[in-house]
């Protein structure tokens, strides 16, 4: 135990070490990038706060990255030193030694996922807000919560704010609908009813209406009026729609089951937000094979030369399983594949070949 303790312990400095080297270099391109999207009349207080609004999510974006070179790391460094050269000596096979870090980059994988899963999602969700507001843009169209779906749209100084009960797959073919119109000050204008809404063209068109006026009359329901078919002019588009309702990352591991659930009786597929779910549980075994990706090629004494070769052999194959893994994630989204298929077999298949590569180097 000792020796995987200190084994453990290394491969945590190494990590450590590469994530604050990759912090360093982050942080200023990132601060570019913000510059040159709001422009420099906001101030640098603002660019500061939206990279570091802005690295949490990055580094989530690149921990098998991290991993994959703390592994590197780690191995090289208990090469050059004759340290593994002693522990195998000693009886320790390569994977009892690769053991230690498998399962430190396990628990670092458990600990992302509940700790820096949400952090990336607040985050996540405060930077959109501020840099909507920085740039003058509305932050938000689409919400979707136990009652059904909202949308909300300018036209002129007017808003408009739509319930659903029910939609279609993009939004777009809305049932048991109501339509509140807002002036510029927020008073409430009028209501309307519908049975059915359905987007096109600009407009929206609506079936089995019935009208409130709210202002200039002292009995609305006595006012209110009936039409077959009634024309709304609309500035959402489905495109629209579907973007406002956000990227997955911004809601939280313990929060997506339950929102997934709100899209479903919405109407919605959700497959996006299936597919980021499973993607996130699955994350741990893919930082565990990176680690053994990376063993498999560094256990080895540096006498016997080709470093180089190894190590951009391993960082190949570890960029290689990141894609086909992203990949899968594209099929998942489109439903051409199940969530839990394209989420955990990459990670599982790199495992068993990187534990192959290892049994190999081991027999010789």
């Amino acid at each position: 135990m000792i020796l995987h303790f200190y084994i453990a312990g290394r491969f945590l400095r190494a990590f450590g070490i590469v994530l604050a080297v990759f912090i360093a270099i982050l942080l200023p391109i990132d601060m570019a990038d913000q510059l040159r999207r709001i422009g420099g009349d906001q101030g640098f207080s603002a660019v500061l706060e939206l990279a570091l609004l802005n690295l949490p999510r990055s580094l989530n974006g690149l921990m098998p990255l991290f991993v994959m070179l703390a592994t590197l790391v780690l191995f090289l460094g208990l090469s050059r030193t004759s340290e593994l050269v002693v522990v195998r000596a000693a009886g320790r096979s390569a994977l009892r030694s690769a053991a230690a870090p498998v399962v430190t980059a396990l628990l670092i994988g458990v600990l992302s996922l509940l700790v820096l899963n949400p952090l990336v999602a607040a985050t996540a969700r405060q930077y959109d807000l501020t840099l909507a507001q920085l740039l003058g843009q509305e932050s938000r169209t689409v919400s979707v919560t136990g009652q059904g779906l909202w949308l909300r749209q300018g036209v002129g100084s007017e808003q408009t704010v739509i319930r659903a009960a029910v939609t279609n797959g993009d939004g777009t073919h809305l049932f048991d609908t109501s339509f509140f119109t807002f002036d510029a000050d927020g008073q409430l204008l009028e209501r309307m009813d519908a049975r059915e809404a359905l987007l096109d063209a600009g407009a929206w068109t609506l079936s089995d209406v019935r009208r409130w006026p709210l202002v200039g009359s002292s009995n609305p329901e006595a006012d209110a009026t009936t039409h077959d078919v009634l024309t709304l002019p609309s500035t959402l588009t489905a495109e629209q729609i579907r973007d406002s309702f956000g990227k997955p990352e911004t809601v939280p591991i313990f929060e997506l089951p339950g929102f997934i659930r709100q899209l479903n009786e919405a109407g919605f597929a959700a497959l996006q937000h299936r597919t980021w779910f499973q993607m996130q549980l699955s994350s741990p075994l893919l930082l565990a094979a990176m680690v053994l990706i990376g063993a498999g090629f560094t256990m080895r004494h540096t006498r016997f030369g080709k470093t180089g070769v190894m190590v951009l052999s391993a960082i190949l194959l570890g960029f290689g399983v990141v894609f086909i893994r992203r990949f899968a994630e594209v099929l998942g989204e489109t439903g051409q594949l199940s969530a839990t298929l394209v989420a955990w077999t990459p990670p599982i298949a790199a495992i068993l070949l990187a534990t192959g590569l290892l049994l190999h180097t081991e027999d010789g």
